[in-house]
């Protein structure tokens, strides 16, 4: 897609999320109290992202996975706003979905922390 067809696809909050790598209000999101089983899905290109069951509640105020479906997201070296951190991006389309910690409380250790305006629940 190019960019003006994600702007004609997108609401303005998720165009600047996805697109422009901002993020959410925390605990403002659509999906982060979400608990019905099924695929999340990148709302700007449909790509399947996490698994339901790999979702948990973090308390961080975004929805948290503990691993993303296998190929679905390329990780990146962040270090805007004087932090370094791990971005998630969309393989498919390269939208900006959240960052990558490494203080997740299952066996992986990871927490996806993605926000609700990048993702679509295909509810099973």
């Amino acid at each position: 897609m190019s960019e003006e067809e994600f702007k004609n696809k997108l609401s303005p909050e998720q165009y600047a999320v996805l697109r422009g790598r901002g993020t959410e209000a925390p605990f403002s999101g659509k999906l982060l109290h979400e608990k019905r089983d099924g695929t999340y899905r990148c709302a700007a290109c449909g790509n399947p992202l996490f698994a339901s069951g790999t979702k948990f509640d973090s308390g961080s105020g975004w929805p948290s996975f503990d691993d993303a479906i296998p190929g679905s997201t390329k990780l990146v070296e962040d270090t805007s706003l004087g932090m370094k951190r791990t971005e998630v991006v969309c393989a498919k389309c390269g939208s900006h979905l959240g960052h990558l910690f490494d203080d997740g409380p299952t066996p992986s250790g990871k927490r996806y922390c993605i926000n609700s305006v990048c993702l679509d629940l295909e509810a099973k």
